[in-house]
């Protein structure tokens, strides 16, 4: 049967696993659209900003751990969605990304939706490629999903051309071999063994699979072995946690603070961690959080095989076979009427329910919510990895996607909400189970807090630049306008009551925590 190229690179995508995609088309687009209808197995999901779709493509990867895809119009649809392809790539995330372009014919005309999109996605991508034409998309889009595979995952650009999508194509092409995970070499297994019966302060400093369930019990078998201690980096993809889980606290975002944790240390050894730097320069002040004196030691890169490499190091010191998890009762839920965060936390490691999915872009008001939340029910985090803010709501949209019998809580600060609040509508026409949290204090509390860390005397209309009071945003209504029903909570226990009724109910909920 003859199918354009923009059907054969559906059932190509379907064939490859993948089973959603997260669009905001237009005119260039439209065959592509065309065959989203007819193909079964393909789910085309509406989001009305493109940061929402590559947001929400980043949390269903996350979940699902396997690409969604994009769909996006031109140059510019492409730098509406840069901000969360930013935070997909430092995730990590496998992704498909697919931007529509002009005809090849056509864009030597230079029409005014023209530009250079090769050069727009390179920075945020793994893999870029142009098609050609309609007889190769297919294999494109194969080499596209294998490269989103690859270790450590990433984001996989396809630009479309729209003759290659209305030009007869050559049917379903094969996904070309995904590369395993390279292992460690047994030199670093002896590196880091070496660290860890040198007597010396040793942390395992942990990321990517290492810092999940599986990874965290074997480095807890290897810390009580050696009297390591175990740090998760400060953003992570992904963390399960909660009761039954080894619990584990980040680096600390602030500078101080971070270098204050990591001073006592000889050695750090780091599993699929980064090296621990600050996210800013301030004056005065080290880039390079770790003590000069300190062996900084990769055992296993985000693209090695950090389980295996666990696993091999456990049995070179002779760790037991298991270690026993701290006996913690799920935390008792407050009692007063102080609303603040040490209360919300304390809230949510007492409701979270089981199987919970936590989205966190809480940025300032959710910097101390682990500790509360270590003994909740079990429960998996993903937070905001790549600092560009406005990924918290689509992201949450992307992980019900994929995890539709889950509930999802999205932590959300006021300020970044607003940069994709238009997620909100996708949650309600997908009927998605989602309670979003927003943490209302009328402003960007980051910012300030870095006024007074980057050594500046801020007048008052920098204070204006930083606050969202004036006027204030009214989010249960902005939530009724997406079809979302929003409340605004001002007491505890108007929070605990409301948040209860959004955890007992199915589909999208807003609550406004007034802080």
């Amino acid at each position: 049967m003859a199918m354009n190229g923009a059907e054969s690179l559906v059932r190509t995508l379907v064939a490859g696993g993948v089973e959603v995609c997260f669009t905001n088309p237009g005119t260039s687009e439209m065959h592509f659209v065309a065959a989203l209808d007819r193909v079964e197995g393909m789910r085309a999901v509406l989001c009305l900003f493109e940061g929402g779709a590559t947001g929400a493509a980043d949390g269903y990867a996350r979940m699902a751990d396997k690409p969604a895809s994009t769909l996006l119009h031109l140059g510019p649809g492409l730098g509406n969605g840069i901000a969360n392809l930013h935070n997909a790539r430092r995730a990590r995330s496998p992704l498909v990304n697919i931007v529509g372009e002009h005809a090849t014919y056509h864009r030597a005309f230079d029409a005014p939706l023209t530009s250079d999109i090769d050069g727009l996605a390179r920075p945020v991508s793994a893999w870029v490629r142009t098609g050609m034409s309609a007889r190769e998309v297919a294999a494109d889009g194969a080499a596209a999903v294998a490269a989103a595979l690859a270790p450590p995952g990433g984001v996989a650009t396809l630009i479309l051309p729209a003759d290659t999508a209305w030009e007869e194509g050559s049917g379903i092409a094969p996904l070309p071999p995904v590369p395993a995970r390279a292992r460690v070499q047994e030199e670093a297994i002896l590196h880091a063994a070496a660290a860890l019966r040198s007597g010396e302060p040793v942390l395992l400093h942990l990321g990517d699979r290492a810092v999940r369930g599986e990874g965290r019990r074997i480095a807890a078998r290897i810390a009580r072995k050696t009297g390591a201690q175990l740090l998760a980096m400060t953003s992570n993809a992904r963390i399960d946690r909660g009761a039954g889980t080894v619990p584990i606290e980040r680096l600390p975002y602030p500078v101080d603070p971070a270098r204050a944790v990591l001073e006592p240390f000889r050695h750090i050894i780091l599993i699929g961690a980064t090296l621990p730097v600050a996210f800013f320069a301030y004056p005065g002040k080290p880039s390079a959080l770790a003590p000069a004196t300190c062996d900084v030691f990769a055992l296993a890169t985000p693209e090695q095989d950090q389980i295996d490499a666990l696993e091999r190091l456990a049995e070179a010191v002779g760790a037991p076979a298991e270690a026993p998890l701290p006996a913690s009762p799920r935390p008792d839920l407050p009692g007063g009427d102080r609303l603040d965060q040490d209360a919300i936390a304390r809230v949510l490691g007492a409701l979270i329910p089981e199987g919970a999915i936590v989205c966190d872009e809480s940025i300032t008001t959710g910097r101390n919510f682990f500790p509360a939340t270590h003994a909740a029910a079990p429960h998996t985090w993903l937070q905001l990895s790549g600092g560009s803010i406005g990924l918290g709501i689509p992201m949450a949209t992307g992980a019900a996607v994929a995890c539709p019998d889950r509930k999802v809580i999205t932590l959300q600060a006021d300020g970044s909400a607003l940069y994709t609040a238009q997620a909100l509508w996708t949650q309600a026409r997908e009927r998605l189970d989602v309670v979003t949290l927003i943490w209302s204090n009328r402003s960007y509390a980051i910012l300030r807090a870095e006024l007074a860390n980057v050594g500046a005397n801020p007048g008052r209309k920098a204070i204006d630049m930083l606050t969202l009071d004036d006027p204030p945003i009214d989010w249960p209504s902005l939530a009724r306008g997406y079809g979302v029903e929003g409340r605004r909570v001002e007491t505890l226990a108007q929070f605990i009551d409301t948040f209860r009724q959004a955890l007992a109910r199915r589909g999208p909920f807003l609550i406004e925590v007034a802080l």
